[in-house]
């Protein structure tokens, strides 16, 4: 039992940080990026690459996330010109659809360029005791770093000025202009954050088990869910639901089996949008 929890709090932190990119970037442009997986794994393929070019490892992981960014603009300036122009159901529907597109452009590029690829980052030393339960290394490793990013994140959002911007502009674009924040600018930025967070969620995965080049649409689906649960444009329902929803996997795929495990996920995302249509701590509209 406790060491099910403990896998299950190590994968429910994996599942907020995945999830933090994704509803942040809707809250507040009502862009839905369905790319996002894929946006990980080309990071992670960028930090390979780095590392078969014989960086170091810690050099390789800085020039995935540098990546990741690109992506996010890249992304910003290319793909969601034309979504920038819609409003309301129109963008949502607009960035899904051409966001999806671009995700099968780069899952077939890369199954047909790099078939056999993945990412392992093997973390040096044994399984470390938490809690009485030995947990490998790689899992303690990754669990600390998505700690430190998403406590950032909570200190960036909640006591910094820019933090307090990108807020107005979820909670009211317009009031937010009119007292000089451009929404745009704060769109560009999150989208390059999240750029950088696809990276990290691709790095701490890596310690944990490979990403190969077809994880995208799962990383994708897993963000989805969680972010339903939590709330789109809520960072802090994002980490709840994420370690409810890694307790929930955890003892699903201990007792029945992993398969069964996204089936119940699925079921606890339909269930909170009958429930609570915004989700755990999103805001009502």
């Amino acid at each position: 039992m406790r060491a099910t929890i403990v896998d299950g709090l190590a994968l429910g932190l994996r599942f907020g940080l995945l999830a933090a990119g994704l509803t942040l970037v809707y809250g507040l442009g009502g862009v839905l990026n369905l790319a996002y997986g894929q946006m990980a794994v080309v990071s992670a393929m960028v930090v390979l690459f780095g590392m078969d070019a014989g960086f170091g490892a810690l050099p390789s992981i800085g020039m995935g996330l540098v990546a990741g960014a690109f992506l996010g603009l890249v992304f910003d300036l290319t793909l969601l010109r034309p979504v920038y122009r819609r409003q309301g159901e129109s963008r949502v529907l607009l960035s899904l659809l051409l966001s999806l597109g671009a995700a099968f452009m780069v899952d077939g590029y890369l199954a047909w360029r790099y078939p056999f690829r993945s990412l392992t980052i093997q973390v040096a030393g044994g399984p470390m005791s938490v809690v009485g339960v030995r947990v490998g290394r790689g899992v303690v490793v990754a669990s600390g770093i998505t700690i430190v990013v998403l406590a950032s994140l909570f200190v960036l959002f909640r006591f910094t000025g820019l933090g307090r911007a990108i807020r107005s502009v979820i909670e009211d674009e317009q009031g937010a202009q009119l007292v000089g924040i451009s929404p745009r600018r704060m769109l560009r930025f999150m989208l390059i954050m999240s750029g950088v967070l696809a990276a990290i969620v691709a790095v701490t995965q890596a310690m944990v088990r490979p990403v190969t080049v077809t994880t995208g649409f799962e990383l994708t689906v897993f963000a989805l869910i969680v972010t339903v649960v939590g709330g789109l444009g809520s960072f802090s329902g994002a980490f709840l639901a994420g370690l409810g929803l890694g307790i929930i996997w955890s003892f699903a795929a201990t007792h029945i089996g992993s398969f069964m495990s996204l089936v119940i996920l699925l079921g606890a995302a339909a269930i909170t949008i009958l429930i609570r249509p915004s989700g755990l701590l999103g805001v009502k509209e």
